[in-house]
């Protein structure tokens, strides 16, 4: 079970998170619902290591990957070769094309693995990030509203695709948002925060029906918790 405890983190008089603890059941998703900024980028950055908790304790995974709102795939670098790097020093040589392959395959853009980011559209730049995020093979994926930039369309084509091969490689996801549809369609587990400092105003557990009556259901339920 990943998790934090008593967490605290503030920014000079900007207290983001006080006494903070949740926790984040293994090989489901976790989707975190809230307002802009109230700390959900923070918590993320906490777990992945990038940001230090003022106090509290964290149990997260030895290896993180982390899909962020931008694709921040390396301009100079091809879509193959943006994989290979993460992959390189992960894998045995043998294994990296067939993995490379696999995930291009997977994400729809094997046609695109050589060209470089500034040639693709923002759909596809963020499949290229999907597909480097999911080929490297740590326990936990956290996600930083990936889908935010996108067109509608995009988005919940994409969302699909997510859903998809999270399905054939289950791990333990931990995504944040601000959009409450993404939330109800990802979320075996929806958290609602309030704003800042974070608090936990209410958990959806969700069984895998996310669709008609029911995925509309608790859409109103998201929105009644983030309403009061």
């Amino acid at each position: 079970m990943y998790k934090v405890e008593g967490l605290s983190k503030s920014y000079r008089d900007l207290h983001v998170l006080d006494d903070f603890s949740l926790e984040f059941p293994e090989g489901k998703i976790t989707a975190i619902l809230g307002p802009s900024g109230c700390g959900k980028t923070t918590l993320l950055n906490i777990l992945a290591g990038l940001v230090r908790a003022d106090r509290g304790r964290v149990c997260s995974a030895p290896r993180v990957s982390y899909l962020f709102q931008e694709p921040r795939l390396l301009p100079w670098l091809t879509v193959r070769n943006n994989l290979a790097l993460v992959l390189r020093d992960k894998i045995a040589p043998s294994e990296l094309n067939e993995r490379i392959e696999r995930y291009l395959r997977a994400t729809g853009i094997e046609a695109y693995q050589r060209f470089y980011p500034a040639q693709l559209s923002g759909g596809l730049r963020q499949r290229a990030a999907l597909a480097r995020a999911f080929s490297y093979s740590a326990p936990l994926l956290l996600m930083d509203e990936p889908f935010k930039s996108l067109d509608v369309k995009t988005r919940f084509r994409l969302i699909a695709d997510f859903m998809r091969l999270w399905e054939e490689e289950p791990r333990t996801v931990i995504t944040v948002t601000h959009d409450i549809r993404e939330a109800a369609l990802l979320g075996d587990k929806i958290v609602v925060l309030s704003d800042k400092p974070a608090a936990v105003i209410g958990t959806i557990n969700q069984t895998k029906e996310r669709e008609g009556e029911r995925l509309f259901k608790v859409e109103q339920e998201l929105l009644e918790m983030m309403l009061r």
